[in-house]
């Protein structure tokens, strides 16, 4: 099953709940992001993930491409300019909108603005366990 995290330039949400679904190691299950655009990697998200042990600085940010479209079955959608600008998808994909808000336009001291890059993380871990269960359930059956 190929599940697609998609955000608006792929350098803080998208890349953080890739991390955590790698993190799982489901042999059932291809990861990957993108975005509407490529803003590059977003440093904090990288040294917040890293705080937990998981390894996101060789992701690349990367632009949604067609051919990511059609290979997807679930797409998440993890803010809402990329869910207003969603092109068209295919109606086998399935898709799910998560409404974060954006850490990387905290304002603050850099640890006010840490300590909201690791609440996001903690809030696309929990997601992330919730969705990566609810595939599980879905994935014996799935067509290989």
């Amino acid at each position: 099953m190929k599940v697609l995290f998609l955000c608006t330039g792929n350098s803080c949400r998208s890349q953080i709940a890739e991390g955590w679904a790698r993190k799982h190691n489901y042999d059932w299950l291809d990861i990957q992001s993108a975005g509407l655009e490529a803003h590059g990697k977003n440093p904090r998200a990288i040294a917040i993930m890293k705080e937990v042990g998981v390894d996101i600085s060789s992701q690349e940010s990367t632009i949604l491409t067609d051919t990511m479209l059609t290979s997807t079955d679930f797409l998440v959608t993890v803010c809402s300019h990329a869910d207003q600008n969603c092109p068209e998808l295919p109606a086998k994909i399935q898709k799910e909108h998560w409404p974060l808000s954006d850490p990387a336009k905290a304002t603050g001291s850099e640890e006010e603005i840490m300590a909201v890059f690791r609440a996001s993380r903690e809030e696309i871990k929990t997601r992330i366990n919730d969705l990566l269960a609810r595939l599980k359930n879905v994935h014996i059956d799935y067509p290989k």
